[in-house]
């Protein structure tokens, strides 16, 4: 699958953003930050989704062309369900899937298993995260799931990318995943904030990158968006 240009599916290679719960990506500051997300993609041909809070996830969905994404969804159906996230309403927003354990958002190997099974039947897409490549393994083979993120819990946020302090896990995991589940593709997560972060993970297997802090939180989203689009094309 290759880069949509736009459309409203996941490709490779692929540049997700995840705006956790960061000051500047609230709000109108989402919405102007998956718009610069959006165009950097479409100028590259890179693939681009973004991951808001959730109070943004309807406003980005309507607005953007790109995939918006939850952070996390909660395996329960319709009804009674006070303070929850549910699949059901992923899918009336037109949001496209979400992000399943990540590491500022655990959840138990069984309950990734139920959630990955509930987006598929609602036509949603999961982006498993693992911090290790034991996690890794056993979660793709579990769920296979279109994607998984490798992020070490110690790097993310930090101010090298696995990618470079850790490339053996990187390779690992491109490695151990494709033999438990082919058609899961790899992403390299934590600490990824320039082009050369991004080229070596693409060196190293992987079909695209996680990242947050680097954007989310700098003074200038647009010019970090640029620096690390240029990792693509090295």
């Amino acid at each position: 699958m290759g880069p949509t240009g736009g459309a409203r599916e996941l490709g490779t290679p692929l540049f997700l953003l995840n705006l956790k719960s960061y000051l500047p990506a609230l709000g109108n500051g989402a919405l102007a930050i998956g718009r610069n997300l959006q165009e950097a993609g479409r100028r590259h041909r890179v693939s681009t989704a973004i991951a808001p809070s959730a109070a943004s996830l309807e406003v980005l969905s309507r607005e953007l062309r790109i995939p918006v994404l939850a952070q996390h969804v909660d395996p329960l159906e319709p009804g009674a369900r006070t303070g929850f996230l549910i699949p059901a309403s992923l899918s009336a927003t037109g949001v496209a899937g979400s992000l399943l354990n990540h590491s500022e958002h655990p959840i138990p190997p069984a309950q990734v298993l139920e959630t990955s099974k509930m987006l598929r039947a609602s036509g949603l897409v999961s982006i498993v995260c693992s911090g290790d490549l034991a996690a890794a393994t056993r979660l793709a083979r579990a769920s296979r799931p279109p994607f998984l993120a490798i992020e070490p819990p110690e790097l993310i946020g930090g101010s090298v990318s696995v990618s470079v302090a850790r490339p053996e896990i990187v390779r690992g995991a491109v490695e151990r995943v494709r033999r438990v589940s082919p058609r899961t593709r790899v992403l390299c997560g934590a600490g990824v904030k320039t082009g050369e972060d991004v080229r070596r993970a693409i060196e190293l297997g992987a079909e695209g990158i996680l990242v947050s802090s680097a954007v989310a939180a700098a003074q200038n989203p647009a010019a970090a968006i640029a620096e690390l689009m240029r990792g693509f094309k090295a």
